[in-house]
């Protein structure tokens, strides 16, 4: 039965996966070696100064999904926001964020 939902950062869902043994290999454990960039610790401190932007044009997935790929430049960023417009003003403010990481 689901309580409730949350989106998390890979980094977020990382956390709940039981390390395997040295004999049984576990391809969840690979893809989570293979894509999660950034402790966490870190995904949640940027996934809350994402939010702190207060933009109406951000919700749950924009931020999410940001804090798993952290786009390097607006084409990449613009890819994450495929439904919304954000002005150079907005992109800039949360490349800014993303730097650090």
């Amino acid at each position: 039965m689901i309580i409730t939902r949350k989106a998390l950062t890979l980094a977020e869902a990382r956390s709940y996966l039981k390390p395997s043994t040295n004999e049984e290999k576990n391809p969840v454990e690979d893809y989570f070696k293979a894509f999660t960039k950034i402790s966490k610790e870190d995904a949640i401190a940027l996934a809350e100064k994402i939010r702190a932007l207060n933009n109406p044009k951000i919700n749950e997935e924009h931020v999410i999904k940001t804090v798993d790929f952290l786009p390097k430049d607006s084409e990449d960023l613009s890819k994450i926001f495929n439904e919304s417009v954000l002005s150079e003003e907005e992109t800039n403010a949360i490349l800014a964020l993303t730097k650090n990481y």
